[in-house]
């Protein structure tokens, strides 16, 4: 038996504010609010086989990059019009020493943590 990631926790000052944008972005929904934690993941709800996102309020300065990012994928156009979709939604460039040269695109979520845009669409 192994085990498989669930859910991801991340610190954050607005987790309602992450959790529309995570919404927007992933497709999501709000599955469970507690504490002004908010999680939110796939319609199915917790347990499936995407990992669910809890916004956890912190007031915790956050110091440096985040040892952990996620990446995404388009699924339903191409790399150019979802970064369209991702900027309109909130998301900015973000600027993590990457050469110009590579294959993904680096963006930050409104409050500044790293995200990549991966090119190959998935279905």
């Amino acid at each position: 038996m192994a085990c498989r990631i669930s859910e991801l926790v991340l610190d954050c000052r607005d987790p309602e504010a992450l959790a529309a944008f995570w919404c927007e972005v992933l497709g999501f929904v709000v599955l469970h609010r507690e504490d002004g934690d908010v999680e939110v993941g796939p319609k199915e709800g917790f347990g499936g086989l995407q990992p669910t996102l809890l916004l956890s309020r912190s007031d915790d300065p956050r110091r440096g990059k985040l040892p952990l990012h996620i990446d995404v994928n388009p699924t339903d156009r191409d790399q150019d019009a979802e970064l369209e979709r991702l900027l309109a939604a909130g998301a900015r460039h973000a600027d993590v020493g990457q050469t110009g040269e590579e294959s993904w695109v680096v963006l930050a979520d409104p409050e500044g943590n790293e995200f990549c845009l991966l090119r190959r669409r998935l279905d």
